[in-house]
């Protein structure tokens, strides 16, 4: 009861921070301090006691960073999660109310110790406080890293039984259909996976997508539901390819939007992700990569030799 319910707290600092405009007015304690008021209104004096023992410290500053990070677009920075990411992971894990997070959060830890590896490759700055960070690592880096990591994976537990179900929904609303295995970056191919902002699903949709793409939320969420789901992304794909004509825009557009990649490249005069890469959000430049990687080592196929079903 104690361990659940700190984690259930952790969660609602989450949301509530996440759904900040304005990363410098995040105030973490002040999140924490009125669950804590909540609390001690509504619960029993074993759960106010677990409250008091945790580490605000440690939790507070995995608050404040892990969506500044994610979001920002330096990914240099998301190493600095990588130790507090893992010590959540089991706490999430342990509680069946709390492992839709943990399948969230499972199948992102490995941005973080990618990170780690880029940052040996990042070039030395001088022990000063005016030093200018060293640059986002290319795109090709990133590809490189990527690569490696994936290689030794096994197929995710649900793959074997998914793929084969998936792979004609796809075709049928003329994507790829090597397309599929965004499931297994996006969630592990775990049906119930949910993000802290409120993505759902082995492929993560947002509730405004999976409306915008006749999903029902209530009194089921279709969100959780594999030929639904897969049907909803595979339209949002097509839909972000028809607007952009590449595949790596039209994914990297699938993890930060569409207005952000298009703002991107306007902005930068570009017509290519490899000359915008560097500019979007770090999550999205460890996502496209990984995607590729994924895709190579299950199927075969660079991405940019990917073809729409049907053509030549």
């Amino acid at each position: 009861m104690k361990t659940s319910a700190v984690i259930f707290f952790l969660i609602f600092a989450c949301r509530v921070a996440s759904a900040q405009t304005n990363d410098a007015q995040m105030d973490v304690n002040g999140l924490l301090n009125a669950a804590q008021t909540w609390a001690q209104q509504n619960l029993d004096d074993d759960v106010l006691r677990a409250l008091q023992d945790v580490d605000r410290a440690k939790v507070a500053d995995f608050l404040k960073h892990y969506q500044a990070y994610l979001k920002g677009d330096y990914v240099l920075d998301l190493a600095q999660l990588n130790d507090a990411a893992v010590a959540v992971l089991p706490l999430l894990d342990a509680h069946e109310e709390t492992q839709p997070f943990a399948a969230w959060l499972r199948s992102r830890l490995d941005y973080f110790d990618a990170a780690k590896q880029l940052q040996t490759l990042a070039p030395s700055v001088p022990l000063r406080t005016n030093a200018v960070p060293p640059p986002n690592p290319t795109f090709k880096q990133e590809q490189e890293i990527w690569v490696k990591k994936v290689a030794p994976r096994p197929w995710p537990k649900n793959a074997a039984e998914l793929v084969p179900k998936l792979k004609p929904i796809f075709a049928s609303e003329h994507v790829p259909e090597e397309l599929v295995w965004l499931a297994e970056v996006e969630s592990g191919f775990d049906r119930v996976a949910e993000s802290p902002v409120g993505a759902l699903g082995m492929f993560q949709l947002m509730p405004a997508t999976a409306k915008q793409f006749g999903l029902s939320l209530w009194p089921f969420d279709e969100r959780k539901q594999t030929e639904p789901a897969a049907r909803a992304a595979a339209k949002l794909l097509h839909q972000l390819y028809t607007q952009f004509g590449d595949w790596r825009l039209a994914v990297a557009a699938y993890n930060c939007g569409e207005g952000r990649v298009g703002k991107t490249l306007a902005r930068y005069g570009a017509k290519s992700y490899a000359r915008i890469a560097t500019h979007l959000p770090a999550e999205t430049q460890m996502y496209v990569p990984k995607v590729e990687a994924t895709i190579a080592l299950r199927e075969g196929i660079q991405m940019e030799k990917l073809k729409l079903p049907g053509a030549l």
